[in-house]
């Protein structure tokens, strides 16, 4: 049985400790045939922040930085959960030490960063890994079989979106997200490439979009302790930081395949917690899905009998060998943390199979592609070619 020593950057963070939480349990649901990982080392640069760490992964040393962790010989996996503007410079560092990458999206601020990322991996012979968990979901193995069965025949359109309203409130507190220095992309990279991670998984690659981003809210109140949430309607307000990046995004796109797609996000959206859902349509079929159902497609097909035509429900469940993992009945849903654990399972069972999953710091390539047309579309008000 192979252990893969994993080091954890920005330990402390949601994402930290969801990943964290993920390593210990990935073998409980999937076994150990794979291999199995041990958190030797947790990365938080806040001291305050790193005081409750050790309970978290016990026998895991604390660091303040991650220079010395991506050089460290005992560590196989570097697992990147910093803020966007750090992601370029932590995963470069760690493939040119020859280290496993598993990076959160966006993998970097740029496609050109991105590309050079996925060229160094190749050329290191590395496993690496963007951290777009929502299409693990076994629901989307369900929707990919149906597509790329000729179900749904050949694919015409693509509509897609994911809101959330943390900006909705005006006076919902600054923090890193709004900062176009901390996070270049702002909504775009955050959570449009979440967008777009289906689109590559489901439809393709697309050739061409033309994009508009806007910002709602042109400052926030700065107010220490408020985050993620949160509001400062009942605080006094002393200073104000400036929001340098999109709130949201409307784009239309076409696909290499000849698709098109209407695709729109945002974190503005009024009382939408966190909406996501895809519609696709084909020539012999429909295709729709939505988190609120979480573990269910609905699918239409023309091939019906005339009178008994219209969308039927498919409940995802133990038929599928990841879902049947967690639960031996359908629709017992499986939500965001059991998609991390899906994909930390998959990523160490990359490694050590030495086969790389779906998606890489390639296809990490060509969602960056993608988040760079919108804001150059957004610049330019015209279509850009990827």
């Amino acid at each position: 049985m192979t252990t893969v020593n994993v080091a954890v950057l920005g330990a402390s963070g949601w994402m930290g400790r969801v990943h964290t939480m993920a390593y210990q349990s990935f073998q409980h649901f999937f076994g150990t045939g794979q291999g199995t990982a041990r958190v030797t080392a947790l990365v938080e640069a806040n001291p305050e922040a790193a005081k409750d760490l050790a309970f978290r992964a016990p026998g895991a040393r604390i660091e303040q930085g991650w220079r010395k962790v991506v050089t460290d010989p005992e560590i196989d996996l570097i697992d990147i959960c910093l803020p966007d503007n750090l992601h370029y410079e932590v995963a470069k560092a760690a493939l040119l030490a020859g280290k496993h990458v598993y990076c959160e999206k966006p993998l970097a601020d740029t496609a050109a960063q991105a590309r050079e990322l996925a060229d160094i991996a190749r050329e290191k012979g590395v496993i690496t890994r963007v951290g777009h968990a929502f299409p693990r979901n076994p629901a989307h193995d369900r929707a990919k079989e149906l597509i790329d069965s000729g179900a749904l025949g050949e694919i015409t359109m693509f509509k897609g979106c994911q809101h959330i309203d943390i900006y909705a409130d005006p006076m919902a507190p600054y923090m890193w997200r709004a900062d176009g220095d901390l996070a270049p992309t702002g909504i775009v990279g955050d959570t449009g490439s979440h967008v777009f991670s289906f689109m590559e998984f489901l439809v393709g690659r697309v050739s061409e979009l033309i994009a508009e981003n806007f910002v709602v809210t042109k400052q926030r109140p700065k107010i220490d302790g408020l985050g993620y949430g949160d509001s400062a309607s009942d605080a006094e307000v002393t200073e104000w930081g400036q929001v340098s990046n999109p709130d949201g995004t409307h784009l239309m796109c076409r696909f290499e395949n000849g698709a098109r797609g209407i695709v729109d996000f945002s974190r503005t959206a009024t009382g939408r917690k966190f909406q996501q859902s895809y519609e696709i349509y084909g020539t012999k079929g429909g295709l729709i899905y939505d988190y609120d159902q979480v573990n269910r497609l609905r699918f239409y097909a023309m091939e019906d009998a005339q009178g008994r035509q219209g969308f039927r429900d498919i409940d995802v469940g133990p038929e599928n060998a990841t879902f049947a993992a967690f639960l031996p009945l359908p629709n017992f849903a499986l939500g965001y943390n059991e998609m991390k654990i899906i994909e930390v399972a998959e990523v160490i069972k990359s490694i050590t199979s030495g086969q790389p999953m779906w998606p890489t710091f390639e296809s990490g390539h060509h969602i960056a592609q993608m988040v760079d047309a919108c804001m150059e579309s957004s610049q330019k008000r015209a279509w850009v070619t990827l």
